[in-house]
């Protein structure tokens, strides 16, 4: 199977399967959050120091983004993704044992690699499915994608509560060898059609960087929208531990469960895309995005009841905004060149990835700076510049379809030689 017009239709069951494979290897990234005070006070580090795990696994992301999710356009996809899941496994078993905060960083970057699987099977996914479904099924596949992160929160903070912070890692493990196996089982050989080396295929990410404007375009919002993700998350924890919450970690995951039904946000955004609507959507996904920040400021101004709903409804519209725009982007950037998706998806998701990075080292330092209130007023400076840029510099054919600014396509024979 390697090319689009030779895949037989994707079935139900298998999207199903990969949205859960990206939801489960994500969500290696988050684990930690709900628990950073709780692994602080294990090892003797304070919350600042604590907050570093969340971005040593992003670094280790994007690392595997940038290194291992190329290899998508290179050789066997099923090989490659279900090795990626073992590594990952065996990241968290080191991680349940580390003697030291340092090991546990440490461990926490090779998982990240390893759970940079996620997005060779996003590329995958629209592969394997028909040019009229290909929204869809992204979409469908995002959503799991969403899910895990926002359930990882919720899972960590309750068997962090049973058994500790180390079970939470042993769980993952044991849930990973299970998800491997289940995808060497289901998922077909996938060999793409390119035939070149391994150098050539990272040169070729950089060249469709620099002659790709809408990629830019697209990869300039995922890492702004990303960092707002990370600086709302990452700061959430240290608010709900502190007065006047005083939750612990299985009360802080819950909250999770409010991103979730932002999760509805990515097949409503492929749908979008199929239709030739997703111009459409990218800005009032991200005007939810600026309108959440308001209603997170009014969360953590105090303990009440009403506070609690304004965080609840303010999480709501974050992960509905940064979802339905990360959807609408990655249909966009598949499309310019569908033989090398898994390089515009490296270049896409290393931007979005360190976007995540930068976000979480802005959470750790502002909270110590300025409290909740700082990082809201970050997270709604970083949505404005979202939309700034968005009507600033995206591609004219953009406004007028959810098409491809075809000037910007590549040949699929130019793909290595530019």
């Amino acid at each position: 199977m390697s090319t689009d017009a030779e895949a037989p239709p994707i079935s139900r069951r298998l999207v199903l399967l990969l949205a859960v494979a990206c939801g489960t290897l994500v969500a290696n990234l988050y684990y930690a959050q709900p628990l950073l005070s709780t692994i602080g006070g294990s090892f003797g580090v304070s919350e600042g120091t604590a907050g570093v795990l969340v971005t040593t696994a992003q670094i280790g992301y994007a690392v595997g983004l940038a290194f291992l999710v190329p290899l998508g356009d290179l050789v066997e996809r099923r090989r490659l993704i279900v090795s990626a899941t073992v590594f990952c496994a065996a990241a968290n078993t080191v991680a349940v044992v580390s003697p030291s905060f340092s090991v546990l960083a440490g461990a926490l970057i090779f998982a990240g690699v390893g759970a940079s699987a996620a997005m060779v099977i996003v590329p995958l996914s629209s592969a394997l499915s028909a040019p009229q479904d290909r929204g869809k099924t992204v979409g469908t596949v995002m959503s799991g994608l969403l899910v895990g992160i926002l359930l990882a929160r919720t899972v960590s903070g309750f068997l962090s509560e049973l058994g500790g912070w180390r079970l939470v890692f042993g769980f993952a493990a044991v849930a990973l060898t299970v998800l491997a196996a289940a995808l060497w089982r289901s998922v077909p050989p996938a060999r793409p059609d390119v035939d070149a080396t391994y150098g050539s295929i990272l040169r070729s990410v950089v060249s469709l960087i620099a002659h790709l404007r809408e990629l830019r375009l697209r990869m300039a919002l995922g890492a702004l929208i990303m960092a707002g993700f990370s600086v709302m998350w990452t700061g959430l924890a240290f608010l709900l531990a502190g007065p006047p919450f005083g939750m612990n970690d299985a009360t802080i995951g819950l909250f999770g469960i409010a991103g979730v039904a932002g999760a509805l946000a990515a097949p409503l955004a492929g749908k979008l895309a199929d239709r030739g609507r997703g111009h459409v959507a990218v800005p009032g996904f991200l005007s939810a995005l600026l309108a959440s920040w308001a209603f997170l400021a009014l969360g953590g101004s105090s303990s009440s009841v009403w506070a609690i709903i304004a965080l609840i409804v303010g999480i709501f519209l974050l992960d509905a905004g940064v979802q339905g725009t990360q959807v609408s982007n990655q249909n966009v950037v598949f499309a310019l060149d569908p033989p090398a998706r898994s390089r515009l998806n490296t270049a896409y998701m290393v931007s979005y990835f360190l976007g995540g990075v930068v976000g979480s080292v802005a959470a750790s330092v502002g909270f110590s700076v300025g409290g909740w209130n700082a990082l809201c007023a970050i997270g709604a400076a970083l949505a404005l510049l979202a939309l700034a840029v968005w009507f600033t510099f995206r591609s004219r054919t953009v406004g007028r379809s959810d098409s491809v600014d075809r000037s910007d396509a590549v040949e699929p024979s130019e793909n290595l030689d530019r």
